[in-house]
């Protein structure tokens, strides 16, 4: 399980290091992973996106006619975020954060989860998705993999395989509408589990 100390040295990287996070992730297109969920979301529709970073995806799907909110835990990244897309962005822990105030169509996790110990894994997207409306749809990525990895710059990063994560998302009432295994757009030669889950249903 993450220990404190790990938790607010991911915490400070995302702060800290804000601008070459920045710097680092809004030039990659972000197309590829998030034409599946804009393909099926009509016109005008509200997307939230949790852990929205550097702010990059929420420009792309507000470039195309869509809602946006973002969601950073990190003040100094929501700010760059809230320049880059000109969009609100709430500041907040998305582990216990009260998403039931809001109603999207959508919600995206990009990447946005692969800190959260696999112990509180469930939990915390259980409290993400009670952002949805009734029929909403959730957008999400991991890194595939066993147990955990350790970043060159002190980020702990959980490691998931599809199996157990189909056993999540059946216990949590999730419909697996799309999943794909894609090779990071950093060229770093990992693969992300990408899942388009739909609420209400069983899978």
């Amino acid at each position: 399980m993450l220990s404190c100390e790990d938790f607010r040295e991911v915490k400070d990287f995302y702060q800290t290091r804000a601008v070459e996070y920045y710097e680092k992730t809004f030039r990659v297109d972000p197309a590829p992973f998030l034409s599946p969920l804009a393909d099926r979301l009509a016109a005008g529709a509200f997307v939230l996106d949790v852990g929205c970073g550097s702010g990059r995806d929420l420009l792309w799907l507000k470039n195309r006619g869509f809602m946006v909110k973002g969601f950073e835990r990190a003040p100094a990244l929501a700010e760059l975020a809230r320049r880059s897309a000109g969009c609100e962005v709430i500041e907040g822990d998305f582990k216990s954060y009260d998403f039931s105030v809001i109603r999207a169509d959508a919600v995206i996790l990009i990447g946005a989860l692969v800190h959260v110990p696999k112990a509180d894994f469930a939990a915390v997207l259980q409290n993400i998705a009670a952002a949805l409306k009734a029929d909403g749809l959730i957008l999400m990525t991991v890194k595939e993999g066993v147990g955990r990895s350790e970043g060159a710059d002190g980020r702990t990063f959980y490691l998931y395989r599809d199996h157990d994560l189909r056993t999540v998302f059946v216990a949590l009432g999730f419909a697996i509408l799309e999943f794909s295994r894609d090779v990071s757009e950093m060229g770093t030669g990992e693969i992300w589990l990408r899942y388009l889950l739909k609420k209400g249903e069983a899978s």
